[in-house]
């Protein structure tokens, strides 16, 4: 069973929730502020740059997407381009979505990444999905071989901020770079359909505003 998976505690996301909460929010008012919004938002958009290593939280405000918060990676691993097999250390690269909140991860809190999703298996030459690895989260803590690990207090944040979204589908976006702002495709000389998987991701971007 892989780590991130044993129980810890006992604690659930209500529970976690009750203990978060009010500090989180509070910590949070100034980017809500600059959204035009006076409380959590219940859409978001979480933008995730293996080059940068930052994750980006983007509100959905009537409809407008809006940029909330950005939080450093404590840790990476793997180069960029996609995750192919279990073991590679390789964080993902494509559009997926968040399946689920861990309240007792080994790594503090966690969001479960749905890699693999449709266009991943599509790719694999494996008889097994299983073998294309998974249990993909972004956590807390400062360690990696293929999650995304944002550090503690930022874990609150956007645990905090995927439970109010939960429910509305939380899009998750991880690129290579930010084709914002650099549009070349990595080269990736174990595959050939990356400029498929990048025109996807670039498209997906397109939509979402730099923050200034």
């Amino acid at each position: 069973m892989p780590l991130i998976h044993k129980i810890k505690g006992k604690q659930t996301v209500a529970s976690r929730i009750d203990n978060l909460e009010l500090q989180v929010s509070d910590r949070l008012r100034n980017s809500l502020e600059s959204t035009g919004l006076t409380e959590l938002p219940t859409e978001l958009i979480i933008v995730v740059l293996k080059e940068e290593q930052v994750l980006q939280v983007y509100a959905l405000v009537f409809g407008e997407t809006k940029f909330l918060k950005q939080y450093p990676f404590t840790a990476t691993s793997g180069t960029l381009g996609p995750k192919l097999r279990e073991g590679d250390r390789q964080i993902p690269e494509g559009i997926y979505n968040i399946e689920y909140l861990n309240p007792n991860s080994l790594f503090y809190l966690s969001l479960k990444v749905s890699y693999p999703n449709e266009f991943d298996k599509s790719k694999t030459k494996f008889d097994h999905v299983s073998d294309m690895g998974g249990d993909i989260f972004i956590h807390g803590k400062s360690a990696t071989i293929g999650c995304v690990p944002i550090g503690d207090e930022a874990i609150e944040e956007v645990f905090v901020l995927a439970q109010k979204a939960i429910g509305n589908e939380i899009k998750v976006i991880i690129s290579p770079r930010d084709f914002r702002t650099n549009n070349e495709y990595p080269n990736v000389e174990s595959i050939n359909w990356e400029n498929e998987l990048y025109n996807m991701i670039s498209e997906e971007l397109e939509d979402i505003s730099i923050p200034n």
